[in-house]
């Protein structure tokens, strides 16, 4: 203990020197924050903590509770049905087969979020009283009637997903009623049916119309040749051409065979009669008729415009179009019937696997999972932007 140096009565006491604190003293720490006013201050409190409370409060607070319908069907055709063949058993295997179906049921998905399938179905509900409920909360209901904005929402509300290795569509509509979910369905589905109906019977009066032009075809020109026919049959007055080249030739025949036997008789009666027996002179009167008749008959079937081999020729040509017009025709009905009888294998159907159903828990919104994943995003956002900042004031220091 310093004791201070004695002082007499006329002595003035020494002025008070303050203490003052040596170079080598260390300085006192400052007094620390309050944990709450650092928690404020923090900057994941203001860009994760709050947007996240917000978003929980509007869930939890606010949000409408959103029912949900669901249907599910496939698109099959005639030619489906299971036949046991090599050629069907090898196709199951190399996983081909049903290649229209897939592509409708594709056609049918892409039609169900497309502007029509809207429009049309907007016609029959009126979707801007479904989604755009006064009772529903302000961020989730149909604010705006326009066209595009509302095949916009509408494909927030609808889903449509095809499974490629069953072959199942699933439809998934949510509203916030469950009757307007499943009246929704209903009439997509509905849409769907109509849709496949329209396809399947395009393509089938396609088919059908080709077979029809080829008989229609096929029947003008069996008409044209029996026309040609008989026109010609009416110029030459025969009936039968190739007839009446056999008659003419068994008549040629018949001539030939009666001059050979006069001859003979000529040769026959020179040997024993005079030269001027009258005998012998109608024998050879006989033979001059016979071989003048038969070079005439052998003049008219090949001299002359209405020489015989002309006609035959144009009469076989005849025949032989009507002949094939004929062989058209049959081919092209057969045709027909083949067509009538794929196009009615190949028709497509669609067949309902699950119904709408009305929905009686609200699986819409997700509330927990909501959160969850804005918070997690945020964070992992916020952590990002920490490492940047802090490797930016690192390099410049």
């Amino acid at each position: 203990m310093k004791l201070s140096p004695p002082t007499t009565a006329f002595e003035a006491p020494a002025p008070a020197v303050e203490p003052t604190w040596s170079e080598a003293e260390p300085i006192p720490p400052p007094r620390p924050k309050s944990r709450l006013k650092r928690f404020f201050r923090h900057p994941f409190t203001w860009f994760v903590l709050l947007p996240t409370l917000l978003v929980a409060v509007y869930y939890y607070g606010f949000a409408t509770p959103q029912y949900v319908s669901e249907a599910r069907f496939v698109v099959r055709s005639r030619a489906d049905a299971p036949q046991v063949s090599l050629g069907t058993m090898i196709s199951a295997a190399v996983g081909g087969g049903g290649g229209s179906a897939v592509g409708d049921a594709y056609s049918v998905r892409d039609f169900l979020t497309s502007h029509d399938a809207v429009m049309r179905t907007h016609e029959q509900l009126d979707l801007t009283r479904i989604w755009g409920r006064e009772d529903a909360d302000a961020i989730a209901r149909l604010w705006n009637d326009e066209p595009e904005r509302l095949t916009k929402y509408y494909n927030s509300m609808v889903s449509v997903a095809f499974d490629s290795t069953t072959g199942v569509i699933t439809l998934r509509v949510r509203s916030f009623t469950p009757e307007d979910s499943k009246a929704v369905a209903d009439t997509l589905l509905a849409q769907a049916e109509r849709l496949i109906n329209s396809l399947s019977g395009r393509a089938r009066e396609d088919a059908l119309n080709v077979a029809r032009s080829e008989v229609a075809i096929a029947e003008r020109r069996v008409l044209d040749s029996r026309e040609a026919l008989t026109r010609f049959r009416e110029q030459q007055q025969e009936l039968d051409s190739s007839g009446a080249a056999a008659a003419a030739m068994a008549t040629m025949g018949q001539l030939e065979a009666q001059l050979v036997a006069a001859q003979a008789e000529l040769r026959e009666r020179s040997a024993f009669m005079r030269p001027d027996n009258v005998a012998l002179q109608t024998t050879r009167n006989r033979i001059e008729a016979l071989e003048h008749q038969i070079t005439v008959e052998r003049l008219r079937r090949t001299q002359g415009d209405g020489a015989l081999s002309q006609q035959l020729a144009a009469f076989e040509r005849l025949m032989l179009e009507r002949e094939f017009a004929d062989r058209q025709l049959a081919s092209a009905t057969a045709s027909l019937e083949t067509a009538r009888m794929e196009t009615q294998r190949q028709q497509m159907y669609l067949s309902r696997v699950v119904e709408p159903n009305l929905a009686v828990y609200p699986l819409y919104p997700r509330k927990l999972l909501s959160v969850a994943s804005i918070f997690l995003g945020l964070s992992v956002a916020f952590g990002i932007g920490w490492l940047l900042v802090a490797g930016m004031r690192e390099h410049a220091v």
